[in-house]
């Protein structure tokens, strides 16, 4: 796997965990968090959306799914 898709996987994981943690985030939230774009934290997001991981209930806030998820250490 090529260094970026690698590091943009943990990315999202990281995204995804901390959403989990958090319960509810912002976009804002995340931006600032991780500190990268507002169109990149869209795609991780987008990503996480599409897999059912993550949904939001209203704009600009983002909880986890029930969707349960086994995440390797």
């Amino acid at each position: 796997m090529k260094p970026t898709t690698d590091r943009m996987l943990n990315r999202i994981k990281d995204v995804y965990l901390f959403i989990l943690d958090r319960g509810t985030v912002t976009t804002q939230d995340l931006v600032d968090e991780f500190s990268i774009t507002p169109r990149t934290v869209q795609r991780d997001l987008n990503v996480l959306a599409f897999n059912d991981l993550v949904q939001s209930p209203s704009r600009g806030k983002w909880t986890t799914t029930s969707k349960k998820v086994k995440i390797p250490s």
